[in-house]
């Protein structure tokens, strides 16, 4: 995907995940790059006309704090270490809000981030071999759960790197 809908946090919480990737880094496991972050919604494309309205929806939506409980991985080939968010009524009616926005408007949307198949999470590393699955889990047995306070939500683009913030708190 070229364009995400991606949740940012502020900088205590920010400080505590990119602490957490250390601790995975310096246990000779591979760490994703940049700032910690939540993918809403992924497209080819998220035309202007259509951050226009996300901007204006977002404005009027309560954007809840996110708790990362769960540290986990998906299955199969594209085994990355993530947190995951606990999803409650407040989250989902946010992501929820924002997919009747994108609806029909955006290019090429991906199916991973519609609502009944989303699962939030915050990736820590690129995809793992399992032993280094293995290690990172080892490093972060002790981890204790997060709370993410949301400072703002912007579309990213992967082709150019630029990012465009269409609500911050």
């Amino acid at each position: 995907m070229a364009q995400t809908l991606t949740v940012f946090f502020d900088d205590a919480t920010e400080t505590r995940l990119v602490a957490l990737r250390d601790s995975v880094a310096a246990a000779g496991v591979p760490v994703t790059a940049g700032r910690p972050s939540v993918a809403l919604a992924a497209a080819s494309a998220i035309p202007s006309g259509t951050r226009k309205a996300l901007r204006s929806e977002l404005a009027a939506l309560f954007l809840p704090d996110l708790w990362f409980y769960t540290l986990g991985t998906f299955p199969g080939e594209d085994a990355v270490l993530l947190l995951t968010a606990v999803v409650d009524a407040e989250l989902l009616a946010v992501h929820s809000a924002v997919h009747d926005v994108l609806a029909g408007k955006v290019t090429n949307p991906s199916a991973y981030h519609f609502p009944g198949a989303w699962i939030p999470h915050c990736a820590l590393t690129p995809v793992l071999s399992g032993e280094q699955l293995t290690a990172g889990f080892a490093a972060l047995r002790s981890t204790s759960p997060v709370r993410a306070a949301v400072s703002e939500v912007a579309v990213l683009d992967s082709r150019s790197g630029e990012s465009e913030v269409l609500v911050s708190r």
